[in-house]
């Protein structure tokens, strides 16, 4: 019988397998959503602020039924291509799936002050905790995008081993693990890019919340910022209680808490990946519940596969639906281990 492990193996299309192209494609390819029917929950957070959970599940779904949270990534809500596409999936599968709104994004626009950042981890574990209130038999995993991945191990480096609500297991796509090096690679001629592009939807998130709060913004509100590090340097940090852009980097990077996770964590990662640089992944010692895939081509959080047994070319999509299958034929406990698979 042929390992599980096979399936990791990521073969682009020959025309696709330039990352960008990846990247940019795995966001913008055609693709008809469902019609929106979700349950929308609305969470308190201790400061105040709100979040919005949307929740999808098969019909006359059992009380116990396995769910999972979908946790988006920076500029990212609830609407965002990948969340949908495996939102659809994983109910048609048999799943009941939450995808969160970070603060101010989505349908959280105008229900928080303070801006989400990579140190506001608490606002996933009061997310889980209020599913563990709704279902109190249904296991949670977590499956996390991008900055949602970073919010993911920062949560579960400060839990220990403290099971937070009804969490098993967290897959994380693409995390970025040390902030600095990120802003680092945004100076680099494609980083640009990509740095000018997150500009434009955050700054855009930022002026929506000064509206909708005015008493949170500036006397005289500032041209657009051209790069992200200023938008950290003059919204973030001091928001956040940092001194600097820097020390909000050094405080909420997840890379050099790795050790102290004990839960079971899966990250995966594309080695070409032209938003978030693979190789801090590497340079951190990491906790025997930690495991590592990663793969030589397939972007950031895209993954279009050459024609294989997959039902269409959303290779990731499927290997995340294995994961979940697999946890569950574990009786929903996964043994803690140390391994990194590169294929």
């Amino acid at each position: 019988m042929p390992d599980a492990r096979d399936n990791w193996n990521f073969s682009p299309p020959r025309l696709l397998a330039n990352p960008h192209l990846q990247t940019i494609l795995g966001i913008h390819w055609p693709r008809q959503a469902a019609p929106y029917r979700a349950t929308r929950h609305v969470v308190t957070l201790d400061d105040g602020d709100r979040l919005v959970l949307h929740e999808d599940a098969p019909p006359a779904a059992a009380a116990n039924l396995a769910s999972v949270l979908l946790i988006h990534g920076l500029g990212g809500s609830y609407r965002s291509a990948y969340m949908t596409r495996i939102a659809e999936r994983l109910v048609a599968a048999g799943y009941r799936v939450f995808r969160m709104d970070m603060r101010g994004c989505g349908a959280g626009e105008g229900l928080a002050k303070l801006p989400t950042h990579c140190g506001q981890e608490a606002d996933v574990a009061a997310a889980l905790r209020h599913l563990a209130d709704l279902y109190p038999e249904s296991d949670t995993s977590i499956v996390a995008f991008s900055m949602g991945g970073t919010l993911t191990m920062n949560m579960l480096a400060a839990a220990g081993p403290l099971r937070i609500g009804n969490l098993t297991r967290s897959f994380v796509i693409c995390p970025p693990i040390e902030l600095a090096h990120v802003e680092r690679h945004f100076r680099t001629f494609w980083g640009r890019l990509y740095d000018r592009f997150f500009v434009r939807i955050l700054w855009r998130q930022i002026i929506n919340r000064w509206h909708h709060f005015p008493e949170t913004a500036p006397a005289r509100i500032p041209e657009r910022p051209r790069r992200l590090r200023e938008i950290d340097e003059l919204v973030i940090a001091p928001s956040g209680g940092f001194q600097s852009a820097e020390d909000y980097y050094a405080q909420t990077s997840p890379g050099p808490k790795l050790t102290a996770i004990e839960q079971p964590l899966t990250i995966y990662f594309s080695e070409d990946d032209p938003i978030v640089p693979v190789e801090p992944l590497f340079r951190f010692p990491r906790s025997a519940s930690t495991e590592v895939i990663t793969t030589p081509h397939g972007g950031h959080l895209a993954c279009l596969a050459r024609r294989n047994h997959d039902p269409d070319f959303y290779w990731l999509d499927w290997r995340i639906l294995e994961w979940l299958t697999a946890g569950q034929a574990a009786g929903k406990k996964v043994q803690p281990h140390a391994a990194v698979l590169s294929v």
